[in-house]
């Protein structure tokens, strides 16, 4: 015969809601898939909005900007620039191939389910981008910019102003090793590498020797880059250097400190 206490149970257990039991272990862990699907797609989007309309990483493959940039950096590019933000004289700019520039080489294959996996990554970016399509390399002309090299002292000048680049040159690298005189195209700039004497920049990519061949279109710049974030211990941001360019007289397409873009979009 059960006693009082085991009625009262019974009767406690019988009168328990259906609604209000607790799910089994395959609703909670259905629940749980279903948050982190949730999850991940919302980063993944939030990451593709990132590197689609404001920061993108590149891996920086070459010597041509050391000491700024040295081979296997990781920069952070935003792309506020040129765009809400103008270009200015002295900026580190990533840019598509405006054509030859680049020696084409076919692409490492890692198996196709690997090469798939690293491209949608990098398209997402959520890794950086380390395709042989980008340059990166200092803006030195603006649109309307006479670029002479070089002066009675070995250096450059900007519109009839010198220059002492000696903040960001590599040590030991000479201003140019080729003499030109150009004036940049109304909507294109005039890039070169820091370490000058190993830099397939603008200035071997001008036959005219006028500056419409070698100066990069502004509709190719990606965006100015801001940050090394990789290897740690050499994360930093990456200064345009503006008091180099402070006594340059302004031309018709520039005006601003430092020779922001007004007239060139």
């Amino acid at each position: 015969m059960g006693t009082d206490a085991d009625s009262a149970r019974a009767e406690a257990k019988d009168e328990t809601p259906e609604g209000e039991r607790r799910p089994g272990v395959g609703a909670r862990i259905g629940g749980a898939v279903r948050e982190l699907v949730i999850v991940l797609a919302m980063a993944l989007t939030l990451s593709f909005v990132v590197k689609t309309f404001l920061l993108q990483a590149f891996y920086i493959p070459s010597e041509s900007m050391e000491d700024t940039l040295l081979v296997g950096d990781r920069v952070v590019v935003s792309k506020l620039t040129p765009g809400p933000f103008d270009l200015q004289r002295g900026d580190v700019v990533v840019f598509g191939d405006p054509g030859d520039w680049l020696n084409e080489t076919p692409p490492v294959n890692h198996g196709a389910a690997l090469n798939a996996v690293r491209d949608t990554m990098t398209f997402v970016g959520l890794l950086p981008d380390t395709s042989e399509g980008h340059l990166i390399k200092r803006v030195i002309g603006l649109p309307g910019d006479r670029v002479q090299c070089c002066g009675s002292d070995g250096k450059l000048m900007v519109n009839g102003a010198t220059i002492d680049e000696a903040s960001y040159l590599k040590p030991g690298s000479s201003p140019s090793s080729v003499d030109f005189d150009i004036t940049v195209p109304e909507g294109k700039v005039w890039v070169m590498g820091d370490n000058r004497d190993d830099s397939s920049d603008s200035r071997f990519h001008d036959p005219s020797g006028t500056g419409r061949d070698g100066a990069v279109p502004i509709d190719l710049v990606v965006g100015r880059a801001r940050f090394t974030v990789w290897p740690l211990d050499r994360a930093s941001s990456l200064s345009n250097h503006s008091e180099v360019f402070v006594d340059v007289p302004r031309t018709r397409a520039a005006a601003g400190p430092g020779g922001q873009v007004v007239a060139a979009r």
